[in-house]
């Protein structure tokens, strides 16, 4: 067979099937060549196509996905060896792709048939099989891998015991593999020669191969555990070291413990190592082997995290969309448009607008301090703290104070928002609170027809960022045809590739240019257009939100 996948049930068992045909067919029902008992997947899933050397997986129209190291497809995916297929559920089922190609189970013994023999060519062949298991270093047996490279080592220097140590995050080391001649496994206590001792001489050591452990002879703590004394004929300590890219074999040295990922332990009772002819060169090529498959499974377990995470934030950024209000109103006495850009996958700006009985409608905008998810999560409570919607000035009062004092027992001021808030009756009579937002701009004519340009200053400091804070509530009477513009700093602080700001003069230019004749829909469309051209596709490093509310004249029958 040429490619096959681990199965991990729910319940962490293993079996491994062969993709045995093509398409390779996988869902619920009992006619799927791979059937998956789990409700919640789709009858027919998804499947396997191979196309040549290829591999590639497809959605078939599942309810709930297929992903491919945390990302969802929208497309057929080429499969590489180490992926992990799921379906949208963290208790169900995983598939581990691998294709099958030569191991390095084998190594051992071709390295042991050829190690007696110094042959010109004897570093070159290992080097032939070293590229094999550069296959395998996606692969889910990443321990496997490393059993390989601990008996390849022993077949190498023909010594009895082998320990390859890792080096965790707090500096210790600590044994992954250990294995005798034999390729039996041995347990960890079995290396009588204590940890921070070799940790030491790791540490102390410069060149890349250390044939005596030389400071296990000279440790005073330890009298009684020098070679001698543990009837150790030879001992080599090989580090494994973080190859620097673009270094040669000859040219990768240890130059400080951040170097080295681990080492390689190996020792004998019986006889000297065998680090003749060229068995010193292939111990050092396959340490750094060892030392790169360490690296790239690092980065791959990276890389799947950051798929994951990807993931997670697109589908928040997809639920926070949704809690943006659905359909704004376009007709009758009260009109708005509106939208918010986030700079990251999710934002920390929240509009929303909603109905207050027959002849009230409210708004709120509010930016919280901070980006990412943090701010996204504050900005999500707010939104459920409006939904009282009070129309009275006792009301707003009432509702942004308890709203303060909320965020302040939580938060101690580290994490505040800028809010306004506005309701308005039928009759055009507005009641308003800003808490230290941007000044919206009420857009208006007056009795003479001309335009009026009205800013609506801060009424208080921020919500949340003091707990004696006072909130007080301004009214103002709308003339038909009176705009709202609200907007968030990240509006005015956008910037273009040039890196100047889009600036609140301009903004203001273009509002009076955008207002003779435009409703709310058409001049948002209108300033968010402009600000698109001046960004030119520049990354952001704020939300930028705009909402225009319109006031019309109408009679309480219409």
């Amino acid at each position: 067979m040429d490619a096959s996948l681990t199965v991990i049930n729910p319940s962490g068992q293993h079996t491994q099937p062969p993709i045995a045909a093509n398409p390779f067919l996988i869902g619920r029902q009992p006619d799927n060549h791979l059937v998956l008992r789990d409700n919640r997947v789709s009858r027919l899933h998804a499947r396997i196509l191979r196309e040549g050397p290829d591999y590639l997986v497809e959605d078939l129209r599942s309810r709930s996905g297929v992903f491919v190291n945390g990302a969802r497809l929208d497309a057929p995916t080429r499969l590489r060896n180490g992926d992990v297929v799921t379906f949208g559920f963290e208790d169900s089922y995983q598939l581990v792709f691998q294709k099958n190609e030569p191991t390095l189970g084998n190594l051992a013994d071709r390295v042991s048939s050829q190690s007696s023999t110094a042959q010109p060519n004897h570093l070159g062949r290992l080097r032939a099989l070293i590229e094999v298991a550069r296959s395998l270093q996606t692969s889910l047996s990443l321990h496997e891998v490393l059993e390989s490279i601990v008996d390849a080592a022993l077949a190498i220097t023909r010594t009895e015991r082998g320990f390859l140590m890792l080096r965790r995050d707090n500096g210790n080391l600590e044994t992954e593999v250990a294995r005798d001649a034999a390729g039996a496994p041995l347990k960890a206590s079995e290396l009588r020669v204590p940890t921070r001792i070799i940790a030491r001489a790791l540490d102390r050591r410069r060149e890349l191969l250390s044939m005596h452990f030389d400071p296990i002879v000279a440790d005073a703590e330890v009298p009684d555990q020098s070679v001698a004394a543990l009837d150790l004929r030879s001992v080599v300590c090989v580090p494994l070291i973080r190859v620097r890219s673009g270094a040669g074999l000859h040219e990768t040295m240890v130059s400080s413990p951040a170097d080295t990922a681990g080492l390689l332990y190996l020792d004998s009772r019986v006889d000297l190592a065998d680090l003749s002819g060229g068995n010193r060169e292939l111990l050092q090529t396959l340490t750094i082997e060892a030392s790169t498959i360490l690296e790239n499974a690092r980065l791959l377990e990276e890389e799947r995290a950051r798929g994951r995470l990807e993931e997670e934030l697109r589908i928040a950024r997809a639920l926070q969309q949704d809690l943006l209000p659905a359909k704004l109103p376009g007709v009758g006495w009260f009109r708005m448009a509106g939208s918010s850009v986030p700079s990251q996958h999710v934002g920390g700006d929240y509009f929303d607008a909603a109905p207050a009985g027959a002849d009230w409608w409210t708004m709120v905008v509010a930016d919280v301090s901070g980006k990412g998810i943090g701010s996204a999560l504050l900005a999500s409570l707010l939104q459920g703290a409006f939904l009282h919607a009070p129309t009275s000035a006792a009301g707003i009062r009432t509702m942004l104070e308890r709203i303060n004092t909320y965020l302040y027992e939580r938060t101690e001021g580290e994490k505040y928002a800028t809010v306004f808030y506005a309701a308005l009756h039928r009759s055009g009579q507005l009641l308003w609170s800003n808490a230290g937002h941007c000044p919206p701009i009420l857009l208006g004519p007056n009795t003479g027809g001309e335009l009026t340009f009205t800013p609506l200053a801060a009424t208080s400091m921020p919500v949340g960022m003091l707990d004696i804070a006072q909130f007080s509530v301004r009214e103002t009477q709308l003339e038909p045809g009176t705009r709202i513009v609200v907007y968030s700093d990240g509006y005015t602080d956008a910037q273009n590739p040039a890196g100047e700001s889009f600036d609140q003069q301009r903004l203001h230019d273009l509002m009076r240019e955008s207002a003779a004749g435009y409703g709310a829909e058409r001049m948002h469309a209108a300033l968010s257009a402009a600000l698109r051209r001046f960004v030119a596709g520049a990354v952001q490093r704020d939300d930028m939100t705009l909402v225009i509310a319109e006031y019309h004249r109408e009679s309480a029958a219409s």
